[in-house]
């Protein structure tokens, strides 16, 4: 069986029961965690197992972005000037129509692999640009390929419609096409690459489709995860309806949710309902403010995903970084209007962030038992950072160091179930130039062809 001993790091276990070390071991067996202690002998043991040395480095558990729409990788920085209503009739309505099942597998494949480049081992894959089968399986296909951990959350398309044709939001969530996912690519529950529900939600679709689009995720044991938010509910009152008839609970994830009412948000707390903030793009395109302080005033902690590479980066330390700015800022506005002087002290540790990119994406997944902290038993996906490069040097509390400063440019190795997928600053990937030029060819014929059309003005 193989076997890797990371030796004398620091280590960011993000299991309260274990801790941290200023130097530790962490040893790796197949694809799991076997053993996270201050020094680990191996005895007999060593000569088969493949030693690297930490000094100078942190290990932490593998990042989980909760929320991305990576079909749209090849469009990148394309919509970076838009508003959510731009967004809505330049995207879903304009460029969306013309991808080709190849395009949605390159985007995939490229922005997975990033998400990997970038510290990211679980990707929530938000896919609502599959008008066909063969949309749908060249998705996942690049999501197998790429060896990223992720969940493929299976959504619907949204063009206007044509003459005839219902509008998407009076359309059911396709059962035939989520069992037949079930029965094929996606059958392992626990595999690497696993199926959840992006659906309309009560704030995207009729009454009659959230109720069908809820029960089906019940009854195929399915997470679904909707947005909440960008102007006028399409039912409104929607959620109490939904509530009444014993829908919403453990398994809901509601995306965003930043114009909740303070008593629904309670409610859905109170059910069990789990939340995504996608902080950078929110503000960008006019969600309102995230509802991370919000969220925390209730006991909860929230998820944090990137969104659209299409507006901004990929990557999530950044994303966290942004949220915990963010609130920390709305926070010391509150203090100044209430008391006029700033909070005696912070008001959110950076710790809380971390948790949010590790532990709580695992949680909402519903898979804290298997991934987001370094602790034996669980999968061996962990992320090394190179705590010895010019921009982190000195490190005095390493928590700070990752979530306030780490960069892209020091994610030295990432694993993923126990396989190296980065090592030494580069991403063990075969053919990844012709990949970059697949994706820019991919990017520009789309382009050109909503231009022709005169959809994208």
């Amino acid at each position: 069986m193989r076997r890797t001993l990371i030796k004398s790091a620091i280590v960011i276990s993000m299991d309260d029961a274990i801790g941290d070390f200023g130097t530790g071991d962490l040893l790796v067996e197949g694809n799991r965690i076997v053993d996270v202690r201050p020094s680990i002998d191996l005895g007999s043991g060593a000569a088969e197992t493949e030693i690297v040395d930490g000094a100078g480095r942190i290990v932490i558990p593998g990042l989980i972005n909760a929320h991305m729409h990576t079909w749209q990788t090849g469009l990148r920085g394309f919509a970076a000037n838009w508003t959510l209503l731009e967004y809505f009739r330049r995207m879903h309505a304009g460029l969306a129509t013309v991808f080709r099942p190849e395009d949605i597998y390159i985007a995939t494949l490229v922005g997975a692999l990033n998400q990997i480049n970038c510290g990211t081992t679980t990707l929530v894959d938000w896919c609502h640009n599959n008008p066909t089968p063969d949309h749908t399986d060249a998705a996942v296909r690049g999501l197998i390929e790429s060896g990223i951990r992720a969940a493929f959350f299976h959504g619907s398309p949204k063009p206007e419609p044509k003459p005839g044709e219902p509008h998407f939001s009076e359309v059911p969530h396709p059962r035939r096409e989520v069992e037949r996912l079930l029965a094929g690519p996606l059958a392992d529950r626990d595999g690497l690459v696993t199926l959840g529900l992006a659906i309309l939600g009560p704030h995207y679709s009729t009454l009659d489709v959230a109720m069908h689009d809820f029960r089906l995720a019940r009854e195929l044991k399915l997470i679904a995860s909707m947005h909440q938010g960008g102007g006028p509910a399409k039912t409104p009152g929607g959620w109490e309806k939904l509530i009444e008839a014993g829908l919403v609970g453990a398994g809901i994830n509601i995306v965003h949710g930043n114009d909740l009412p303070d008593e629904l948000l309670d409610r859905l707390i109170d059910l069990g309902v789990s939340f995504s903030v996608t902080p950078e793009n929110e503000m960008i395109q006019g969600h309102g403010f995230p509802i991370t302080g919000r969220l925390l005033k209730r006991g909860v902690r929230p998820t944090i995903g990137i969104d659209l590479e299409s507006v901004l980066a990929g990557d999530l330390l950044s994303a966290a970084r942004v949220a915990l700015s963010m609130q920390r800022a709305l926070d010391n506005a509150e203090s100044r209007q209430a008391s006029g002087t700033i909070p005696a002290t912070t008001t959110i540790p950076v710790r809380e962030a971390l948790r949010w990119i590790t532990t709580e994406g695992a949680r909402m997944l519903g898979r804290e038992h298997q991934i987001g902290s370094l602790t034996p038993g669980k999968l061996a996906d962990l992320v090394i950072i190179n705590a010895s490069d010019l921009n982190l040097v000195p490190v005095h509390d390493p928590v700070a160091t990752v979530v306030m400063q780490t960069s892209l440019a020091n994610i030295e190795a990432v694993m993923i179930g126990g396989a190296w997928k980065k090592r030494n600053g580069r991403l063990l990937v075969e053919g990844l130039e012709t990949k970059k030029e697949l994706l820019a060819q991919s990017g520009r014929r789309l382009v050109q062809d909503i231009e022709r059309q005169g959809r994208a003005a």
